[in-house]
């Protein structure tokens, strides 16, 4: 026997169920489990209007911008726990990723680390203007720094979104 490991599992399994009291009450505010893409979506639809998708079968449209200069375009909304440089980009055809991130990353070994669920930037894209710079459709399609500060709509901003007082506040209440 390991010294300390009764105890280790026991705590982490006493923290476990912790964590899964607090995804059963997320979920019921949220309406689906607790994942980051389900809250990233949650949260962009409120903080910036978006509506629902008409079905949950079309691939990458996460719904519709009902106001503002982008009303009536499509947009995945992507939550990433780190900026790494890397962006999940369909093939699809839809207007715009809206991707919500934690703090910048590197692709070094994440031992030692943790990904705390925290809003730190807001990024825009334009799906045919990725795709006119040469990134290419895949799930972790690199992206050049360039491209990712061009995007950027928040806490800086840039691009066709401008992001309100209200929804600064909505996103800071996210932040680390």
């Amino acid at each position: 026997m390991i010294p300390g490991v009764n105890h280790d599992l026991t705590h982490l399994a006493d923290l476990v169920h912790e964590r899964n009291a607090i995804d059963a009450k997320i979920a019921t505010i949220v309406g689906r489990p607790p994942t980051t893409g389900h809250l990233g979506e949650w949260i962009a639809r409120r903080v910036f209007a978006i509506t629902e998708p008409t079905s949950a079968a079309e691939r990458a449209n996460d719904g519709v911008f009902l106001d503002g200069p982008l009303q009536g375009r499509t947009v995945n909304i992507k939550w990433y726990l780190k900026r790494e440089g890397l962006l999940d980009v369909s093939g699809f055809d839809l207007d715009h990723y809206l991707v919500l991130t934690g703090p910048p990353g590197s692709s070094a070994s994440s031992k030692g680390t943790t990904r705390p669920m925290t809003i730190d930037a807001v990024y825009l894209f334009d799906h045919d203007a990725l795709k006119a710079q040469g990134v290419k459709a895949g799930t972790a399609s690199s992206v050049r720094a360039a491209l990712w500060n061009e995007a950027e709509i928040y806490p800086a901003h840039s691009g066709v979104l401008p992001v309100t007082s209200e929804q600064r506040e909505s996103l800071a209440l996210f932040a680390a």
